[in-house]
């Protein structure tokens, strides 16, 4: 249980470090369009381990913990993106990026964790 509140913790501060990201992006480099995606996907990895808190089954947990997989991965592309078009310097993603690389490392576990509970 020590795991989950981890990364129920993590996630939601990433969400916030990603929606001031997006309000960084839109009112000082006046970019709209990749920010938009990234605050969708980013903040939507801790809506997810949210939901898997409450699954019906186990099935249903490893389901929704593999859509914030599947969307922190995405996060880090729209990171990734930002950085080599500039919008991003290397400092401010690096700070970011290594925040994602944490979340989609606990989720992998995870992840990794219940398959095995479930097959066993």
């Amino acid at each position: 249980m020590m795991k989950e509140n981890i990364v129920k913790n993590k996630s939601f501060g990433f969400a916030v470090r990603i929606v001031r990201l997006y309000q960084y992006l839109c009112e000082q480099k006046k970019e709209y369009v990749l920010s938009k995606q990234l605050l969708r996907s980013g903040t939507s990895v801790g809506a997810m381990v949210r939901e898997a808190e409450h699954a019906e089954s186990k099935t249903d947990f490893k389901h929704k913990m593999a859509i914030a997989q599947k969307e922190i991965n995405e996060t880090i592309y729209w990171l990734e993106l930002l950085k080599e078009t500039e919008y991003l310097t290397s400092e401010q993603f690096e700070s970011i990026n290594s925040d994602a690389t944490e979340i989609i490392k606990l989720i992998t576990s995870i992840l990794k964790t219940t398959k095995s509970n479930i097959t066993n």
